[in-house]
Parts: structure tokens; sequence; C-alpha cells
């Protein structure tokens, strides 16, 4: 940053004025996000356009060009349609991603004059007074001015342990507020962020678990790998040892060349997936990683947290249960305190706010303590009145020798708990005071989400397993999972009793529910889960989720969380709706089915033109085919098939590899043309087939073989609606490609150089 830049210090109550923001803004010392979420469209053309595979058959386009043989051409006029229709879908999906983002997008409270605004990170100004409390993350470094927060820099560091930062400490980008409220002063903006200095932004990314893209990647390293060798022996073998024609031996190679090349596979791939985030978007679901779909399509094991999934997260206080010693009215008069001046935004003050809005007698403050989902309680002292603690019974009164824990559990059947104590000493830095003594029984309620139970079905129908991970008491978590129909509901742990980390590998299966669980625990949870070989999706809408959120094989976060969860997520449900998690999972298996399925055409016509090219080359023999009959046997076979299946619906569990799955399809077509053909080429050397009819008959084959394979797949799986061999759109869809075949090698026979 420039250091002759004018530096403001404004007063916290004030903030900047309208002026000193125009200021800014003239002088661009505003912050914006430097990382990007979706390519910019420029970047989507370069990358869709100028492609290896695309550079490798325009030079086989100007190699054919060279020696005037114009038709078999054609194939670059598929491949340029091909491109531009994964392009024009990449730049939909785009848009649809970078308008939904905006809705997504997270806010920051600042104070400018003397008020306190909600504006978006990107309209940040240096020298803003900017607000922070439990969920934010921070979007700028910045400087506390008042309060005091705990933060956890895990993006940053990678350390999962919280730090407290009080006034004249920095708070760096990235990290996010765990508990607490403060006012600060943005020191950095944009490319200044500390954040920025490290990586392109302050999401935390992800490495992408993807097995199609690894196998794509591998299929593409063993086609560019092979390609030139073989070309350049081919060509020497057409031209100097049969003694084909220059134009010939070109035409030939080219021919071998294209269609080892599978290109339409990449396209197809990135196509079907944009096409799959228009369709999310559709339901409200923004998807921040394009890969996560074919995750999610894979995962078996979900785990959800109980507040803002299966419930609403609304919290209603229903009844406060005195102890002898206290009245409702006193009671009712401290928790009014304790709201009003609360620095906790969470749904249990929110409540407490709600529900004890009036104060009878006013209190002085003069230490607060915000709650933490370590120690799951919050406090504050006040003068002359001693202090007031209101959390979990468990961690409230665990030094308190007449627990009674029946009474507590009596009432957790029914209710989320809380207990309100009170100690005549102040806090010991962040720790209890001593002698807490219990005031009264607060019974909250949590709404449950009306489509809750159907989406559990749905999942349980889909022999996906499900976790209900929670920070409240276990007993409470099970009875709410037996009212949503989760099975197992009573096979519930109580987390704060854990003695070992050791024991979650095993405690991770065993059990069903988890309460009292801590944000590290939920991390290792997943962990545990993942190191017996499951897939797991997890859900969060609370900062106590973020770090299992960052371990999970797929992460979902709901738009009414904070902002931390939605920017560590893949996916964001834009409605806050649970419901929406079956078209999720539908749409990802829809998907990657259909793209597994499609691939296999591919990879037939990659298997038999490597093939081919060893046996012309050991042989001796001219290659059987030119790029204009491959490109025939590529439309119908292929290039119609694989796009109008790939976009068909397709709800089946996605099981086995990708690439074995594929490979496994593909190879045994890929072997019947290279043996049929094997079988023409010996024919015609023992002067069975004349020559000039040996091309015709190796396409006439291929073409059968190919649509032998078109007909496996399409019929590979019943229909839903009538459980008959084929739907109608398949029946259909295979008719009309035979017919264009048929029709290829016979009216349009000499335009393919097809002898009938």
């Amino acid at each position: 940053m420039d250091e002759n830049i004018e530096r403001y210090c404004p007063d916290i109550e004030t903030g900047l004025s309208d002026e000193q923001v125009e200021k800014r803004i003239d002088e661009n010392l505003v912050n914006y996000d430097t990382s990007v979420p979706t390519k910019s469209i420029k970047r989507i053309l370069f990358d869709n356009f100028f492609t290896l595979f695309n550079f490798l058959n325009l030079f086989l386009a100007l190699a054919i060009f060279s020696v005037g043989s114009y038709k078999n051409m054609l194939f670059l006029v598929i491949v340029i349609i091909n491109t531009a229709i994964s392009t024009i879908q990449e730049i939909h999906s785009k848009k649809v991603v970078d308008k939904l983002s905006v809705l997504a997008s997270s806010k920051s409270r600042v104070v400018r004059n003397g008020k306190k605004i909600e504006i978006p990170i990107d309209n940040i100004v240096l020298d803003d007074i900017i607000e922070f409390h439990t969920g934010n993350q921070v979007a700028t470094d910045s400087i506390v001015q008042s309060g005091e927060v705990l933060v956890n820099e895990s993006y940053i560091t990678g350390e999962p342990n919280s730090i407290t930062k009080k006034q004249g400490d920095t708070i760096l980008s990235g990290s996010f507020i765990v508990s607490g409220k403060c006012l600060a002063k943005v020191e950095h903006i944009g490319e200044d962020n500390y954040t920025s200095k490290i990586s392109s932004g302050a999401k935390y990314i992800k490495k992408v678990k993807s097995e199609i893209m690894s196998s794509l990647q591998k299929i593409i390293k063993f086609a560019t790998f092979v390609i030139i060798p073989v070309g350049i022996a081919l060509f020497c073998s057409q031209f100097y040892l049969q003694h084909v024609t220059f134009q010939e031996s070109v035409v030939q190679t080219v021919a071998a060349l294209i269609g080892m090349i599978p290109e339409g596979l990449v396209l197809l791939t990135s196509t079907v997936l944009a096409v799959s985030v228009i369709r999310l978007s559709e339901s409200k679901v923004l998807v921040q990683d394009l890969y996560c779909i074919e995750t999610l399509a894979r995962v078996d094991t979900l785990c959800l947290d109980k507040t803002g999934t299966l419930t609403e997260g609304n919290l209603e206080v229903v009844d406060i249960i005195p102890f002898e010693a206290s009245n409702k009215k006193e009671i009712s008069n401290i928790l009014a305190n304790l709201g009003n001046f609360s620095e906790d935004e969470n749904s249990t003050i929110q409540a407490i706010r709600n529900h004890f809005s009036k104060i009878v007698e006013e209190f002085i403050p003069d230490n607060k303590i915000s709650f933490s989902s370590e120690t799951k309680w919050s406090g504050i002292h006040f003068k002359n009145n001693g202090s007031y603690i209101i959390g979990a019974p468990d961690f409230v009164l665990k030094n308190n020798t007449n627990y009674d824990k029946e009474l507590f559990q009596k009432y957790s059947q029914d209710y989320r708990v809380l207990v309100l104590a009170h100690s005549n000493y102040d806090f010991e830095q962040k720790n209890l005071p001593q002698d807490v003594e219990p005031l009264a029984i607060i019974l909250l309620l949590d709404k449950i989400r009306k489509n809750a139970s159907k989406t559990l079905k749905y999942f349980y129908k889909q022999n996906v397993d499900i976790k209900i991970i929670s920070g409240d008491n276990p007993i409470t978590v099970s009875k709410i999972a037996k009212r949503v129909g989760v099975k197992n509901f009573d096979k519930y742990f109580d987390m704060s009793t854990l003695e070992n980390d050791n024991m979650i590998d095993e405690l991770v299966l065993e059990y069903s529910i988890f309460g009292r669980v801590s944000p590290t625990q939920k991390k290792l949870l997943v962990n545990a889960l993942q190191k017996n070989g499951r897939t797991v999706a997890m859900t969060g809408d609370g900062v106590n989720d973020v770090l299992a959120l960052k371990e999970a094989d797929c992460s979902i976060a709901m738009a009414n969380g904070s902002d931390a969860t939605k920017n560590i997520s893949q996916l964001v449900l834009l409605n806050s709706d649970f419901a929406s998690m079956p078209k999720v999972v539908a749409e990802g298996r829809r998907t990657i089915n259909n793209i597994q399925r499609s691939a296999s055409l591919f990879l037939v016509k990659t298997i038999y033109s490597s093939l081919l090219a060893l046996m012309v080359l050991f042989m001796q023999d001219e290659y059987p085919f030119v790029p204009i009959q491959l490109s025939l046997i590529s439309v119908v076979t292929i290039g119609i098939p694989s796009f109008m299946l790939a976009l068909e619906p397709n709800r089946e569990r996605i099981q086995g590899n990708f690439l074995k799955n594929i490979i496994s399809r593909a190879l045994p077509t890929g072997l019947l043309v290279v043996i049929c053909i094997f079988v023409l080429t010996l024919l015609n050397k023992y002067g069975i087939i004349p020559e000039q009819k040996l091309s015709s008959l190796c396409v006439v084959s291929t073409g059968i073989c190919g649509l032998g394979l078109l007909l496996t797949l399409v019929k590979s799986r019943k229909s839903e609606e009538s459980k008959l061999p084929f739907s109608p759109y398949r029946l259909t869809l295979f008719i009309i490609m035979t017919g264009l075949f048929i029709l290829g090698i016979t009216y349009f026979a000499p335009f393919f150089n097809i002898v009938l």
C-alpha cells in the first residue's frame, strides 16, 4: 500500500462520513474480492478453443487441406460445433453461478455517519469501522478498536485453536469469529490483505476429489503420449513401405489419428456438468465447485447438524422453572438483562431476547463472556449483582456437587434445556467463576422442518447412512431424531464423556446420534468415517460446523448460516431448505451415470483406432478408413447418442470406479471391431473380398458394432415408467441413429467413399 495515502482515524461511534467514503472510492481504495467465483468469459473461450486436442485436430485438418481432400475435413466442422456448444453452455452456467453468488454473498455491518449499515464486502473502504460478531468471516485485515472476540485462523495457519483478539490486535482476513463482538478499523483492502498475499483469495480452496477429472486426465495423457509417434510411424509405413501416394498416406494417417483423439469426451463432460449447474440453480442451489456434483452422487454417509437442518433453527422459550430460592419475576428480569447486554447473535440468545424483552431493573455490566461452542455457555458479570451464566447444564454445573442430573434429563426428553446460574464472583479470565449455583431451568423448543421426514426417507431409500451430529444434549437430539424418522435414533452417544479421541473410529460406526459435540470433535467424526471407507457429505449453518465442513468430501451450507460456512462450502442451499437435497443428489446421479455411459461410446473409437494403427503397422497394410468415413461412424454411434443420453433422467446409485466402468463397457466392442477388420483384411489378402470394397465393409462392420454397443447401453436400465427393456425415448434414439447410418452407407455412399 502507498505510504503517502492519507489515513483516517474515525471515532468508533461515528465512523467515516459520506465525504470520506466518496474520497476513498475516488482513490480506488475500496475492498474487492480477489477470488473470482467463476472463470471470465475470455478464460472460458481460451480454455475451450485453445486445447491440445483442438490444435492436433487443426494440424490434421491443415494436412488434409494441403493434399486437396477437402471433404475429409468434415471432422473439423464437428469439432468446432462441439466446442461451440460446450463454450455456450459454460458461459451460460457462469452467468447463472455469478447471479446466485450475489444472492449468497456475505454482507458486512459498518459504522458510517453515526449509523450501522449493512453493505456488500466489496464496498468496504480503507479505514471503515466494521462490526464483527459470531459467525462472521473476516473480509479485510482489521485492527480491533473495542470489544473482544475469539478468532479461528485455521484457513490461514492450519491450526484449529481459537485466539483471543483484544483492542489493538489485528484480525486477519480469511479468519472467522468463533464468539464475541468487536468494532475494528479496516487496515488493508483488496490485494493488500494478508490472505491475498498468500493465496488468490480468502476462500478456502479444497483439492478437488473427482474420479471423472482424474480419469479424463489419464485418458488424455495416454492419447497425447501415443498419438505423435504412432502418427509418424504410420505415415512412414504407408508412404515408404506400402508405396501409397502422398495424398492417400496423409488421409489414412489423419483418419487413424482423429479416431484416437477422445476430444468429444472432455467437451461432453464439461457441457453436462454446466447443464447440471443450471438445473440446480432452478432449485435455488448454488454450486461453488463444479465437480462436487459428482462427489455428492457418490456419497454413502450424510452427516447432519440438527439445528437449521432437521429443525428450522428458530428457537422459542416455552417455560422457565425457578429453583426454590428464586421466582419467575426475578428470573425474567435477569434474563431480560442478559438478552439486552449480551453480544451474542445465536438463536438461543435471540429466543431469550424475544421472550424476555421488558427490563424491570437494569443491571450494570462490567465483564462479558461470549458463547463458545467449546464451553457451551455465556455469561455477564454485573456490578453489585454478581455473575449470571446461561448454558448447557452439564457444562455450567460441572463443579456443583448438588447438580441433579436426573431432573434436567427428565425435561431433556421433550425440550432443549438450558440452565440459568449465578455466582457472587467474577469470571476467572475465560473460565467459570467459583460457587456457581443454579437459579432456573429454561425450556426451549425447536420447530422441525416440514419436509425433514420425507427427505430422510429418500436418503435411506438410496442406501445413504444418516449421522446426526449436534452440540445439544444427546437425549434431546434423539427425541427429535425419532420424530423425523432417523433409524437407530436410540443409539446416541454423549461426546462430552469421551475419554480418548482414538475411540471415535469405532464409535462412529456404532452410533447414529452424537450429542455435546465440540467443533473439533465434529471434524474428527468426519475423518473417522472417511478412514472407514465412507464418502461423507456434511451439512451445517453455524461457525461450529466449519472445521467439519472443510474436511467433508462434499460440504453443504444454508444461505441463512454464517459467512464462514457459506464461503467454505461447495454447495449453498439458497432457500436454506434441507428438502432441496434429494434434487441435488438426483441431479448428480443423472449427470455421472450418463457421462459414464456416454464415455464408453467415445472410448470405443479410441480403443479400436489405436489397435488398428498398431495392426496396420505390424501387418504393413493400408489403414482401412478415411476421415470422412470415421465422421459418419462417430456422428451416429457416438456424437449424437452420447449427448442425448447424457441429458436423460437417471437415478441409479454410482457404483465402481469410473475409468474401470467405461473401459469394461468399451473394450469388448473395441476388440470386436478390430477382430472384424482383421478378418476382412485376411479375406482381402486371399482374394475373397475385392480391394475396392474392403474399406466399405470395414465401415459397415464398425458401424454395426457401434450400434450394437448403443443398443446394449439403451437397454441396460429398464424404463422406470413402463418396466420395458426400452423407454420410448431410447428406442426412438436407436432407430434414428440406425436409420441415419443406413442412409449414409446407401443414399450418401459416394460422399462417404463407400462402394455399394
